[in-house]
């Protein structure tokens, strides 16, 4: 093969690649230079002048006149002798330069030398791309799709190949070949020997300023700059702005005339929703802007916390938008502010609540320590939370977390004591005299908070018509309880205050606990002048706890 076919072949190969002339020329000099180290052992003794624009090469090998005997390297010296064969002017100590013929080096070498030259053209293209895109990352390309896999869908952009991985393609979105989209460069990717691979998302965040920038020119420009960017790919996402002209709106400029340019970037996005809101340096405010729609009605830092927290209260009937659906809203409040939100309900002054050191008999020391780090400090404050949301915050246990939830969750549960009731407007204390009471019998049994009535003797009320028939089957028990009770007669006398029973006209003591929310009124107890130790039952019951506490918070009527 002649040099001109050679150089003529590897010039066709260079065009369709779109070489460059100085590309073109390191790349055949190097092709060369491998093929006379192959045959030579070395390249240092040649000289290769290559013409592209006439398709000539020519190898020069220069070689150091040595005397007959002195000849050590053939390929860098040669003789005196076979110097005086090329031209007899030459001495010992002169240069003699002759050229090579290229088919001298076999048909062979001349394939490899081709076979060499497409590898190096690989070589740089490979190189090529990858510093080509490399500078492309955080950009946006348009690609076509041309094969949809499992688990990638790749797109050709200027005869390179992109890869979209289904991880970085918005959830529900489909394609199909021939589709044009638009993506933005994520990564490069480049193993040894192998082609780069270009990553690129519809899922990453700067995807979502790049498109700002297309649709909305005060972005492009600098004006309206995006400070931060938060997505949930395909269902919501939060973008702070802020304007660097005090004269231009920067939500209003993001959003357009009836919301035509943000309603480019929702198209593209997949109908993603975009909330819009202004930037501030002012954590708090970031805070409270970013839980839109919520309106926080405060929001206390703990900076000294990794990640730094932020304990935010709301109305009671904001506390679901605060958190949104399935929490994204809460958790691209996070993202966006950098903080580790916790939202509580608003607690009114007059609703009722336990400090969450007051379960210090049921919760260790260290799970309280635990709460009250995460800003539950109170009982109510933990049941704002799932048990996940608390095991993960508190750093608990998912056990532990359940058996704190329904530790508070019992406490709440079995509400307030009888006086605690009656100070909240719950329970009413009245004087009325007792239906059927003789004069100066027994009393009647306060009722319980609970709605039952005190222990000892039976009930009895106006509306059952059959008391008489009731109270005579039940004798015997009621002897046996009246005899108990005259066995304590003496000690309940001496602790009764006879200052605090209130009496009736008759002498009578009379006292019913109502509850306002309900028609039961506590019923006088059965006559016991008939019965043996009746007053004295009536006494000790009298004597009781809960019973001289009612009367003493009791209004007393004449």
């Amino acid at each position: 093969m002649q040099s001109e076919d050679l150089i003529s072949s590897f010039g066709e190969i260079a065009r369709s690649k779109d070489m460059d002339r100085d590309t073109l020329q390191i790349i055949v000099e190097d092709v060369f230079r491998a093929m006379l180290r192959k045959r030579y052992g070395a390249d240092e003794a040649f000289e290769i002048i290559f013409n592209p624009d006439q398709g000539d090469i020519q190898i020069i090998h220069v070689q150091e006149v040595v005397g007959d005997w002195n000849l050590v390297d053939p390929v860098t010296e040669i003789t005196r002798s076979d110097a005086k064969k090329i031209d007899e002017s030459f001495d010992v100590g002169d240069e003699v330069a002759s050229e090579l013929d290229i088919s001298e080096f076999g048909r062979r070498a001349v394939m490899t030398a081709r076979q060499t030259f497409r590898q190096r053209i690989r070589d740089i293209e490979k190189e090529q791309v990858y510093q080509e895109y490399t500078d492309l990352i955080g950009e946006i390309v348009v690609g076509e799709v041309y094969q949809v896999r499992q688990h990638e869908t790749l797109l050709m952009h200027e005869d390179t190949e992109l890869v979209l991985p289904r991880d970085e393609q918005i959830p529900g979105d489909h394609y199909r070949k021939g589709n044009m989209l638009r993506t933005v460069v994520k990564e490069v990717r480049r193993d040894a020997g192998s082609d780069p691979q270009v990553v690129v998302s519809r899922t990453s965040p700067v995807f979502t300023e790049r498109l700002f920038e297309v649709e909305v020119p005060e972005v492009h420009d600098g004006i309206v700059e995006i400070k931060k960017v938060a997505r949930i790919p395909g269902d919501r996402a939060k973008v702070a702005v802020t304007s660097h002209d005090e004269k231009v709106d920067p939500v209003g400029a993001c959003v357009g005339v009836k919301g035509v340019r943000i309603n480019a970037v929702v198209r593209e996005l997949s109908n993603e929703n975009i909330d819009v809101m202004e930037w501030s340096d002012d954590p708090e405010e970031l805070i409270a802007r970013a839980l839109s729609p919520a309106e926080p009605t405060s929001v206390a830092l703990n900076e000294d916390a990794d990640p730094p927290r932020a304990r935010v209260e709301v109305a009671a009937d904001e506390v679901s938008q605060a958190i949104g659906k399935r929490g994204v809203n809460i958790k691209l409040a996070s993202r966006l502010t950098g903080y580790e939100i916790d939202v509580y309900r608003e607690i009114p002054p007059d609703e009722e609540d336990i400090d969450i050191e007051e379960f210090g008999d049921e919760l260790t020391a260290e799970t309280i320590e635990k709460l009250k780090h995460i800003g539950c400090d109170t009982g109510k404050a933990v049941l704002e939370l799932s048990a996940d949301a608390l095991s993960r915050r508190a750093d608990l246990d998912r056990e532990t977390a359940e058996r704190v939830l329904d530790i508070i969750e019992t406490e709440f549960e079995k509400g307030p004591g009888i006086i605690e009731a009656i100070r909240q407007g719950r329970f009413t204390v009245e004087s009325v005299r007792a239906p059927g009471a003789a004069e100066g019998g027994g009393t009647a049994p306060a009722e319980s908070s609970a709605g039952q009535p005190a222990a000892n003797g039976s009930q009895d009320t106006p509306d059952e018509s059959e008391a008489s028939d009731d109270a005579a089957a039940e004798a015997p028990v009621d002897e046996q309880r009246a005899a108990d009770a005259e066995s304590d007669a003496p000690a309940a006398d001496t602790e009764r205050e006879p200052d605090v029973e209130p009496t009736g006209a008759d002498g009578a003591p009379d006292t019913v606990v109502e509850e306002d929310d309900s028609d039961s009124t506590a019923s006088s107890s059965e006559d016991t002048a008939d019965e043996p130790g009746g007053p004295e039952a009536s006494e000790t019951e009298a004597s009781s706890p809960e019973s001289s506490s009612v009367e003493e918070e009791s209004e007393v009527k004449p």
